[in-house]
């Protein structure tokens, strides 16, 4: 039986963490994932290297990756698939997230179901780290 996880890295979004850590000098101990306040719909995803990992946050692996989510965006990201798309010249994560009620039509941010904005519910993209 697989374990289910609070967040899912695609294999394209595994392969792209794995080469883009490789590069990164000296390699993060994990990739961190959250959500901030942001943005005209009121959140925002934040992906970044993680040198520390702080009690309040809880660690896992997904596809080998080691991932790191603080408690308070913990929630917001349960059950969270994260993929690593291409289109045309532009690159970076969409996040499938099932806590998403709506995004601003920027695609910059995104309200969270029991945030009273009503939008349409679509995939989030975010830019890749770099």
């Amino acid at each position: 039986m697989k374990q289910q996880t609070p967040l899912h890295l695609t294999d394209q979004a595994a392969a792209h963490v794995r080469s883009w850590m490789a590069r990164q000098a000296p390699p993060p101990r994990a990739l961190r994932f959250g959500v901030k306040p942001s943005g005209c719909s009121g959140h925002q995803y934040v992906v970044s290297p993680a040198q520390e990992i702080n009690e309040q946050d809880t660690c896992f692996a997904s596809q080998g990756i080691d991932i790191v989510i603080d408690t308070q965006s913990l929630r917001y990201l349960q059950g969270t698939e994260v993929d690593f798309v291409r289109e045309g010249i532009n690159s970076g994560f969409r996040f499938n997230n099932p806590n998403v009620e709506a995004r601003c039509g920027c695609g910059e941010s995104f309200s969270i179901k029991e945030d009273p904005q009503p939008q349409q519910p679509q995939q989030q993209q975010e830019e890749q780290p770099s």
